[in-house]
């Protein structure tokens, strides 16, 4: 019994290309985006669509796909928090090997396939590990709104970019405050 359900949006059945290497299918698929496809502070907003174009192409040990993903990115600044509306792209390629040669591999220990290796079940494929993994490490670790951007003020939490000459006056060391007003009492 096989635990993924043909009518979901990122399960492609493969039935269609036999087991007859060399014979292909391409395809081109507007699909929801599933939920966290991202980072914490950049990410494809749940149910967005996704656009796929795929090729799909039938080989000795499974199915070969390849293709690219492309989706509407949101998220915020990581300097200054403001928001950030991008676009990505990304490159898929993904061997989903028969469930008869993974076990064939295990038995004969001729093949290097472990439990990372994607597989096929019941002639469908899950995209969305791969989806997942291809736009995760697509996108920035700390994304900016600008490759420049100053950030915050670190006193008082201005927007550095809409005002590059924001400054305060030098803060005064707490063990000379009392000079401070001594100072002020003689001018006064």
């Amino acid at each position: 019994m096989s635990s993924l359900d043909p009518r979901a949006p990122l399960v492609l059945d493969t039935r269609e290309l036999g087991r007859r290497p060399g014979s292909q299918r391409e395809l081109e698929l507007s699909v929801p985006a599933p939920a966290e496809l991202g980072i914490e502070v950049l990410s494809v907003p749940e149910g967005s669509p996704v656009e796929l174009d795929l090729r799909l192409e039938a080989v000795m040990e499974g199915v070969l796909l390849t293709g690219t993903a492309t989706a509407a990115l949101e998220g915020e600044c990581v300097r200054c928090l403001e928001p950030i509306e991008d676009e990505i792209h990304v490159t898929l390629q993904e061997l989903y090997v028969y469930p008869d040669q993974h076990d064939k591999a295990a038995e004969h220990d001729d093949r290097d396939l472990d439990d990372e290796t994607s597989q096929l079940e019941d002639d469908l494929l899950d995209l969305e590990p791969l989806l997942r993994d291809a736009v995760v490490l697509a996108l920035p670790f700390q994304p900016l709104c600008m490759d420049d951007c100053p950030g915050l003020c670190t006193e008082c939490g201005a927007r550095l970019a809409d005002d590059p000459d924001h400054a305060h006056d030098a803060p005064i060391d707490p063990r000379w405050a009392g000079l401070q007003q001594l100072k002020q009492d003689t001018q006064d």
